[in-house]
């Protein structure tokens, strides 16, 4: 059958459109009360997303203070402390509970299933919704609203539309496209007159820069040492420190940067060097400061300590200690067990006159600056920031150019960093959402 053949219209209380965690949460809060659900995703099974963010332990939240947890937020904390304290941390272990999937805290605080796992908990989840009632029909992609303001959707039987008394909108973000998220949406919303910021990449890579401080002469004696032969030119990393570095993790390391707002980051973890810049836990805490930093300024710069078990003090009577006939890698190697990538990021980045001085050398070992110019691709992001703006909403999160159309999860504009916020967060406005919605159908 033919993907434009219009079939008959299909009438519900509530159509969900996105069957991720905040979708899900808000068709398991309605169907509870009786209300007639229907969920529609483009994709052939749900929560994808979901499924992946378990693959390495689902983190499904974090167990720290609420005051603490809250301001992981940032600039929308505001908006989202009250959805927060509705359905938070607490609150999700619990629900977790309920389903039979018991939880434990991690040492870093962050909160998974016993075994780890995200399967278990969303087939349980399913079974629950579909015993609740809850009707859900993959790949219906939806591609707006037709004349009569029924909901288009495509499948592979053909046009559908649905006429529904609320719809739920929980599309995600625009990362992870081959999932779902794709921000398609976005247009769709413009052009009814809903506020939308661009979406960005979010707890994400960075490029970096031409280093401008290294000299080619220094980086091929470096790495003519290291491997017999030298490296060629090349802008950002150097030619061979990504053919032998890319994929190689700087564990433990402490990172600092202070934007030119006055706002300032400093925390020990580790992150990886990629093929053109950098990524990985540390830097994703710090991602949205350096990502709005190069939008104001074109570029970024923080200060990574390559030792902060060691004092400066310290660093600089071991770089000074006499190294006789050893070579200067050997000599930091023997003296600070400094080799690796983190060498090659010194020789990558100081040029051949700061490498022999002892007091610059150690300098730079306890705040090696690291220019970003550019984020990672949007598609490549965890998460992203941008989306429906919150002045477009009401607080009960429906749409206020669109009366009975509401919007929950990563859609909504706010970010936040991994560890268990986004998830949360998803889940509390999926919450906030279906309150809405069963206002608005009983009215």
């Amino acid at each position: 059958m033919s993907a434009a053949t219009a079939l008959p219209a299909l009438k519900c209380d509530v159509a969900i459109v996105g069957a991720g965690p905040a979708g899900l949460m808000a068709a398991e809060m309605l169907s509870a009360q009786g209300v007639q659900v229907h969920v529609f995703d483009g994709k052939a099974s749900v929560g994808r997303k979901f499924l992946l963010a378990g693959k390495g332990g689902l983190n499904l939240t974090h167990a720290e203070a609420f005051e603490r947890f809250v301001e992981r937020y940032g600039d929308t904390q505001s908006m989202l402390q009250p959805l927060l304290q509705e359905f938070g941390a607490e609150q999700l272990r619990a629900w977790a509970e309920g389903l039979g999937i018991g939880t434990f805290v991690g040492t870093s605080g962050r909160v998974f299933p016993t075994d780890m796992k995200a399967a278990p908990l969303l087939r349980a989840w399913l079974a629950r919704l579909r015993a609740q009632g809850v009707v859900f029909h993959m790949r219906h992609l939806w591609k707006g609203w037709s004349d009569a303001q029924a909901l288009v959707m495509e499948s592979p039987e053909g046009v559908l539309p649905v006429q529904a008394k609320a719809v739920l909108l929980a599309l995600g973000g625009g990362s992870w496209a081959r999932l779902g998220s794709d921000g398609a949406w976005v247009a769709l919303l413009q052009a009814k007159g809903v506020e939308v910021s661009a979406l960005q990449s979010a707890n994400c890579g960075f490029d970096v820069g031409q280093p401008v401080h290294a000299t080619e002469e220094t980086r091929r004696e470096f790495f003519k040492e290291l491997v017999g032969i030298a490296p060629a030119p090349g802008k950002g990393w150097s030619t061979h420190f990504t053919e032998r570095f890319a994929g190689a993790p700087l564990k433990s390391v402490a990172l600092r940067f202070t934007d030119s707002l006055g706002r300032s980051f400093d925390r020990r973890g580790e992150f990886v060097a990629t093929a053109t810049g950098v990524e990985g836990s540390l830097v994703y805490a710090v991602s949205h400061l350096l990502r709005d930093e190069i939008k104001r300024q074109g570029f970024a710069t923080f200060e990574l300590d390559l030792l902060p078990a060691f004092s400066a003090e310290k660093v600089l009577q071991e770089v000074r200690h006499p190294r006789g006939s050893r070579s200067l890698s050997s000599h930091l190697k023997g003296r600070l067990g400094l080799d690796g990538v983190k060498a090659a990021l010194l020789h990558e980045l100081l040029n051949k006159q700061d490498m022999q001085d002892p007091v610059k050398l150690a300098h730079a070992i306890k705040a090696l600056p690291i220019t970003v110019v550019a984020t990672r691709p949007l598609n490549e992001a965890i998460s992203t920031a941008g989306g429906v703006t919150w002045n477009a909403l009401d607080e009960a999160l429906m749409c206020k150019a669109l009366p009975g159309v509401f919007c929950a999860g990563e859609m909504i504009d706010w970010e936040a960093p991994t560890g268990g916020y986004l998830l949360t967060a998803c889940f509390a406005t999926g919450v906030r959402a279906a309150r809405g919605i069963q206002a608005y159908v009983t009215q």
